[in-house]
C-alpha cells in the first residue's frame, strides 16, 4: 500500500522500504541531515500509514473506559492522552493517542497493529452491545511537523492564531485540519489529520517553505534519542506497563472501573516488576541492535531498540534488564563485550 502523498515522495527523491504492509520513505537522500533538521529547525513526516478511528460519545465512552488504562471520561474536550490497551494478562495490545472531541473520541493507532486493534475494539464493542460505534477513517492522512521552528511555520501556513499557546496533548479543529500538539521526536511540534486533498496541499506548502521531508530512518533515531517506546520492539503483548516505563498512563482512581488487564497488573503496584526498561550509552565504539545481550551485575538483559545517535555521536539503546541493575554494564556487539552505562532517559532533551 502507498499513502496519498507517495507521488510527492517520489518527486523528492525518496528511497522506499516496506513497513507494516506500506511502502514508506526511509529517507530522501540523507538520514543524518533529516535527523539534524528536526533537532535544529523543522521536518515533516508522512505518517498516514497510522490509523485514525472515530468513536461515538455514546456508548463509545463506556467502551473506551473498558478498553484503555486511562479514564477518557476525565479528559476535557480539546485534550488528548497517551494511552494503552491491555489484554487480560496485562500485556500491551497497543499504545495509542486518544482525543476527546465535542461529540465523541478519536484514536490514532499504530500501522503494524491496525487490523489487530480494529478486531479487538469490535470484539469488545459487540460484548457491550455497541456494534458500529467505532469507524476506521482510512481516507484520512496524517502529517507530523516537528522541530524548534515547527510551531511558528505551521501557524503561519495554516493561519492558525494561538497555536503557540496550545498546550501539549491538546488540539484544535481548524478549517480542513485537525491539529494536535503531539509528536514522536522529543522536539516541539504538531500532528495534523486531514483529507488527502488537504494533506497534499499542506505538504507542498511545508516543503516549499523550507521544511525538510523526513523518512522513517530519522523518525526512529529521533524517537530513540527521546527515549520513546516503539510498539513491537520495546513493548509487546507479553510485556506489562511496569516493564516498559509506561505505568504512569494508568488511572487507578475509579475502583469500579474494571479496565481490561487491571486485575492482572494491580499487584505490581506494590510488588513491582522483575525487569525494567532503561537507557544505555555505549562508552566505546559500537552500535547496539535489538536482541543483543546486556550483561549487568544484577543479571542478563536484552537490547529492545538500538542505534547510533547522530546528536550524541555514540551508540545508544533501550534495554530490558533486571530491576536492580545499575551503573556499568556490557553489550554484546558482534560477540564482543562493549562497555556501556545505564543512564536516565531521555538521551536528548528538546531545545527550548
Amino acid at each position: 500500500m502507498r499513502t496519498p502523498l507517495s507521488n510527492l515522495h517520489v518527486e523528492a527523491g525518496a528511497r522506499f522500504i516496506e513497513f507494516a504492509g506500506w511502502e514508506m520513505p526511509v529517507h530522501y537522500g540523507s538520514q543524518l541531515e533529516e535527523h539534524h533538521a528536526v533537532r535544529n529547525n523543522s521536518g515533516c513526516f508522512d505518517v498516514s500509514h497510522m490509523a485514525v478511528v472515530d468513536i461515538d460519545q455514546h456508548p463509545g465512552e463506556q467502551l473506551l473506559r473498558r478498553l484503555l488504562v486511562c479514564d477518557v471520561s476525565r479528559l476535557n474536550i480539546g485534550h488528548a492522552a497517551y494511552a494503552l490497551m491491555l489484554n487480560e494478562r496485562g500485556g500491551i495490545v497497543d499504545d495509542l493517542i486518544a482525543y476527546r472531541r465535542e461529540k465523541g473520541y478519536r484514536l490514532v493507532i499504530n500501522a503494524g497493529t491496525t487490523q489487530k486493534d480494529l478486531d479487538w475494539i469490535a470484539r469488545h464493542a459487540k460484548e457491550q452491545h455497541s456494534i458500529g460505534v467505532a469507524r476506521h477513517r482510512a481516507e484520512l492522512c496524517i502529517i507530523a511537523v516537528q522541530g524548534p521552528q515547527a510551531i511558528e511555520i505551521t501557524s503561519t501556513l495554516l493561519g492558525l492564531q494561538g497555536l503557540k499557546e496550545l498546550e501539549s496533548f491538546s488540539f484544535v479543529e481548524h478549517e480542513r485540519y485537525f491539529v494536535s500538539r503531539t509528536g514522536y521526536t522529543g522536539e516541539d511540534g504538531v500532528e495534523i489529520i486531514s483529507s488527502s486533498e488537504a494533506a497534499l496541499d499542506l505538504w507542498s506548502r511545508l516543503t516549499a517553505n523550507g521544511v525538510q521531508p523526513v523518512g522513517l530512518g530519522a523518525r526512529d533515531s529521533l524517537r530513540l534519542e527521546a527515549g520513546l517506546n516503539l510498539y513491537g520492539h520495546d513493548m509487546k503483548e507479553d510485556t506489562n506497563p511496569f516493564e516498559c516505563r509506561v505505568a504512569w498512563t494508568i488511572d487507578w482512581g475509579d475502583r469500579d472501573r474494571g479496565f481490561i488487564g487491571r486485575s492482572a497488573i494491580e499487584p505490581l503496584r506494590k510488588e513491582g516488576a522483575a525487569t525494567k526498561l532503561v537507557g544505555l550509552k555505549l562508552t566505546e565504539r559500537g552500535i547496539p541492535r535489538e536482541g543483543f545481550s546486556v550483561r549487568t551485575e544484577a543479571g542478563t538483559g536484552v537490547v529492545t531498540s538500538g542505534t547510533f545517535s547522530p546528536t550524541l555521536k555514540q551508540g545508544i539503546a533501550l534495554a530490558r534488564v533486571p530491576v536492580s541493575a545499575r551503573g556499568e554494564c556490557h553489550v554484546e556487539v558482534r560477540r564482543k563485550p562493549i562497555p556501556a552505562k545505564i543512564t536516565r532517559l531521555p538521551f536528548v532533551h528538546k531545545r527550548n
